[in-house]
């Protein structure tokens, strides 16, 4: 599966703790984040991350692409609810992105707690089926 992490600043180490934490079962998938947090991703654990641009300068709308064409399996984006972000706009619609497209996300560590291991059980195996209906 694709799977997008994304981490507002003040929730990038939380995003690397988990990334650590589940090290074994992010490996088995194809990884995407922005760019900070895919390069914190990488040094502390060694999963190998494609990257996009930073949040602020277009890395959410590049995910969002990734959405929009059907490439996208999962988002992980640990938001900070209690920091504005310049970038609300380009966030507001990868979420929304994510409710068109019928791709699972979560926007905190316990959601995604509960994903990562629902991913492991193969609960999300419904994407592929769909994947393999359109082609």
């Amino acid at each position: 599966m694709n799977i997008a992490l994304v981490a507002h600043d003040k929730k990038k180490e939380e995003m690397i703790h988990f990334s650590t934490a589940y090290k074994d079962i992010l490996k088995k998938h194809t990884l995407f984040a922005t760019g900070t947090t895919g390069t914190k991703i990488e040094k502390a654990t060694d999963l190998q991350v494609e990257k996009f641009q930073s949040g602020p300068l277009g890395g959410d709308q590049q995910i969002g692409a990734k959405i929009a064409e059907e490439k996208m399996d999962l988002i992980i984006f640990l938001r900070d609810p209690l920091t504005a972000q310049p970038h609300e706009p380009d966030i507001t619609a990868l979420l929304r992105l994510c409710d068109v497209h019928q791709i699972p996300v979560v926007t905190n560590l316990a959601g995604a707690e509960i994903v990562i291991r629902a991913l492991e059980r193969g609960e999300l195996d419904w994407r592929k089926i769909m994947k393999e209906k359109k082609d």
